[in-house]
């Protein structure tokens, strides 16, 4: 478990994070979320012992970070966004010094490097120098060297970035599983992301805590009013004049006609309200076909635009 108690850090006269707790209970996936400047980088930073705090406490597996940060790191997988590669080394070579920089000897050395090529899909390149990698490979290479000494906390910033639309798959499910039994802090800005992995979801803004709770938790808390987007042909004037005065609906937000004639419309819902059964009533009564009627949920992008000040 992590546990995170009124931490703050300046830098100078700056304040990068203002009094934050937290905690991160063992085998979960949780998702931490802030726009640039927002004090994520510096929280993981300092709970990875890369960094010291002004004041509060941060420990790890009851192991404070700054009293006893050589077991922190025992425990700790960290992935930075920039992995630090050595690129004129190969994959196994790298691997093995990463496991010999953290002291692990012993004949399960060349298992446990095995099984994190297989996992991270690096058997194509394990004789090649990492610099003439893509960056792709690259960033398996950084995930496999987090995972080298079988740690119990994974800190992963970023770790999707470079890999094409096949490769964020193996990496969310490889995540999925590791999460099964490690405690895993994923910081993404890919939002959806964090939706599909992510148990728990914290949000930082100006150094505070925003946001915690699990990505269903967080929309409950954050719906207000929605929005159907529709589409329909035949007899439009008459249909589109008839929507504002539906139960539910607040204001047709914008329509406009296709070349093919088509009409599409989105309408802004009442905080609660569903009136898709009354467009649909609307459309037969009027003798228009309706071909499209979706109602958009409120995404974890749309709380975390609210939250940091970023919604339009």
């Amino acid at each position: 478990m992590i546990s995170v108690r009124n931490l703050t850090k300046y830098y100078g006269m700056t304040l990068a994070i203002d009094n934050v707790s937290f905690e991160v209970e063992k085998g979960t996936v949780t998702g931490f979320l802030g726009p640039n400047g927002a004090g994520k980088t510096t929280t993981v930073r300092i709970i990875t012992c890369y960094l010291t705090p002004t004041s509060g406490t941060v420990m790890v597996e009851n192991h404070d970070v700054l009293t006893d940060s050589f077991e922190v790191r025992k425990k700790i997988g960290y992935l930075p966004e920039n992995a630090p590669l050595y690129l004129d080394m190969n994959v196994v070579d790298y691997l093995k010094f990463m496991q010999n920089m953290r002291g692990i000897m012993g004949t399960s050395n060349g298992n446990r490097i095995k099984l994190v090529i297989e996992r991270c899909g690096l058997g194509d390149v394990l004789h090649k120098n990492i610099g003439e990698l893509s960056k792709g490979y690259r960033q398996r290479v950084g995930l496999a060297q987090a995972l080298v000494h079988d740690p119990e906390i994974l800190i992963l910033d970023e770790p999707t970035v470079g890999l094409d639309p096949n490769q964020i798959i193996e990496i969310r499910n490889l995540i999925r599983e590791l999460g099964k039994d490690k405690t895993i802090i994923l910081c993404s800005h890919i939002l959806p992301e964090v939706e599909a992995t992510c148990k728990r979801v914290l949000i930082i803004n100006e150094g505070k805590i925003v946001a915690d709770g699990t990505p269903a938790e967080l929309q409950s808390s954050f719906e207000g009013r929605g929005r159907i987007t529709l589409q329909a042909k035949n007899n439009l004037d008459s249909f589109l004049s008839k929507i504002p005065n539906l139960p539910g609906v607040d204001r047709v937000i914008q329509s406009h006609r296709t070349a093919e004639n088509l009409l599409n419309i989105e309408v802004e819902t009442a905080k609660g309200s569903d009136p898709r059964e009354h467009i649909f009533n609307l459309c037969k009564d009027n003798g228009s076909v309706l071909l499209e009627l979706k109602r958009e949920e409120t995404s974890l992008e749309d709380i975390f635009r609210k939250l940091t000040g970023k919604e339009e």
